[in-house]
């Protein structure tokens, strides 16, 4: 079972949702003919490598509510992610691009430690409050699971896996994803947002059942609409 996963690291349902779907999986009698791959999706390709605003302030004029009304929302999102053993800082957050840490991630797959890579940004970025643009953090965060810093330093100062970046995008457009995280199963079934973990275990049982068919995709669970709402996070 083929499990292709479309989030960004500054998603904090990518991030939930990931956790939920692992402790799924931990449930799941099949879990170990499941594959994992993750897929790269940019929340804001036009993203700047810094701000001067807090999280709150950018979430607040993004979505034109007022910055209490932002925190508001971040507090229910930490308790969320608490819920699944996460700590998100919210007030030390650092907004950034992350394209460059996308293709840290995607050289981090072709070095058989994608999986590693992928958990240890989103730890930076919403733990360690780290900014996850800036080539020396990645490099740093590359050395930690194992990665060769010198050949991460080429791979970052280079237009290198640029394209592989840019192939995901183009295939989650395709598949009409406007929203991560997004989980497309054995390229038949889609799953849209942070479900719950028995939403996510419900599914891979039903999947494996049906694993021979021929059919589309197929919502099997949905999120609510909206930008950044309950379960899930919008262009």
């Amino acid at each position: 079972m083929k499990i292709e996963i479309w989030s960004d690291y500054v998603c904090p349902f990518c991030y939930i949702g990931k956790r939920r779907m692992e402790k799924a999986l931990e449930l799941f009698q099949h879990k170990e003919q499941a594959e994992i791959v993750f897929r790269s999706f940019e929340l804001d390709p036009t993203a700047k490598k810094e701000y001067d605003l807090s999280i709150h302030e950018i979430i607040a004029q993004k979505y034109g509510i007022s910055v209490e009304e932002a925190k508001r929302a971040n507090n229910d999102v930490a308790k969320q992610a608490e819920s699944v053993g996460l700590t998100f800082r919210f007030e030390e957050m650092k907004p950034t691009n992350t394209f460059d840490a996308h293709r840290l991630a995607k050289y981090a797959d072709k070095k058989g430690k994608g999986r590693e890579m992928h958990e240890r940004l989103f730890y930076a970025y919403f733990t360690e409050s780290k900014l996850i643009s800036d080539h020396q953090v990645l490099v740093e965060l590359a050395e930690e699971i194992g990665l060769d810093g010198d050949e991460v330093k080429q791979v970052l100062s280079s237009s290198q896996l640029e394209e592989e970046v840019r192939k995901d995008e183009q295939e989650a457009s395709r598949l009409g994803v406007r929203g991560v995280p997004f989980f497309v199963i054995n390229r038949k079934y889609a799953i849209s947002g942070a479900q719950p973990t028995e939403v996510f275990l419900k599914s891979f049982q039903k999947i494996w059942d049906e694993e021979n068919s021929s059919s589309p995709l197929k919502p099997l669970a949905a999120d609510g609409g909206g930008l950044c709402n309950d379960q899930s996070c919008e262009m």
